[in-house]
């Protein structure tokens, strides 16, 4: 299979063929991520959290961003590779705005870039740029406290037709793409409905063309807490611990290393006349 494109993406949507997207953050994990034919990775700000110990996204910077990137591009060359814009690189100008998507696509070596928010303006002008721009509404985390904190958006009418035009507005400033993330299920279904570019879901519900999840939580590797539309595929983090406490157990017993982990060539009688 060959790289995956953003003409791919759309032919998708138009087949009824779901996509999965998924973040990574490092090189080890991209390598997986690309032998399991993910169609797509982000590069995603839930790196300060996973990746780095923040309590939030905010923390993130374009420097830490293309540090991430660089290592996944390495690693997975096949899945189209998104990169996210962080807090406060792209809300001052346009000018800014470009500026720092100019450097994650030339530094970071992704392919598009994503950014939070109903901001029509600022992707139709980082598009007319010459790069490929994902949208991302419903909630935002880096503005979650404007929000009311990390709660379902687009609960009554008014809102959800709010989400509806951002979606259309996004189209219309030519995104690619938009990630939905944590709004009521047929909300979801109405937005993909009302937009020609796919729709990637998280905690959306089942009629989105694609879905997303962080790496960290469908693995069970990162603790600290579990959104409710997560589905954990694996006990990773577990296994883990166990294996690393085995492993103390095994140095402090000497247990390990055994015969077959050393080396030989020499004997104790040979050595002796040196110490």
């Amino acid at each position: 299979m060959g790289k995956v494109t953003i003409q791919q993406l759309k032919e998708m949507k138009k087949k009824g063929e779901k996509i999965s997207m998924v973040t990574a953050y490092d090189y080890s994990q991209a390598v997986l991520v690309e032998k399991a034919g993910i169609e797509v990775i982000l590069v995603g700000d839930s790196l300060s959290m996973t990746m780095l110990g923040f309590p939030g996204t905010v923390n993130l910077t374009t420097d830490e961003m293309i540090h991430h990137i660089r290592p996944v591009v390495k690693g997975a060359p096949t899945p189209m590779i998104v990169g996210d814009m962080v807090f406060g690189s792209y809300n001052e100008s346009l000018s800014q705005a470009i500026g720092s998507a100019n450097r994650l696509m030339k530094e970071g070596g992704c392919d598009a870039l994503k950014l939070e928010g109903g901001c029509p303006d600022i992707i139709e002008a980082i598009v007319k740029a010459g790069i490929p721009v994902q949208g991302h509404i419903g909630l935002t985390p880096q503005t979650a406290s404007m929000l009311g904190g990390f709660k379902v958006q687009g609960k009554n009418l008014d809102a959800a037709k709010k989400l509806i035009d951002d979606a259309k507005a996004i189209e219309q400033a030519g995104a690619f793409s938009i990630v939905v993330e944590c709004v009521p299920e047929e909300l979801a279904r109405a937005i993909s409905q009302a937009v020609s570019i796919p729709i990637i879901g998280i905690g959306a519900g089942r009629y989105c063309d694609g879905q997303v999840l962080v790496f960290h939580d469908m693995l069970g590797l990162f603790d600290k807490f579990l959104p409710k539309f997560v589905k954990q595929y694996a006990q990773i983090g577990s296994e883990i611990i166990q294996a690393l406490a085995d492993y103390k157990k095994e140095v402090k017993d000497g247990a390990f290393p055994e015969e077959k982990h050393t080396f030989g060539g020499l004997n104790a009688e040979d050595l002796k006349g040196l110490y």
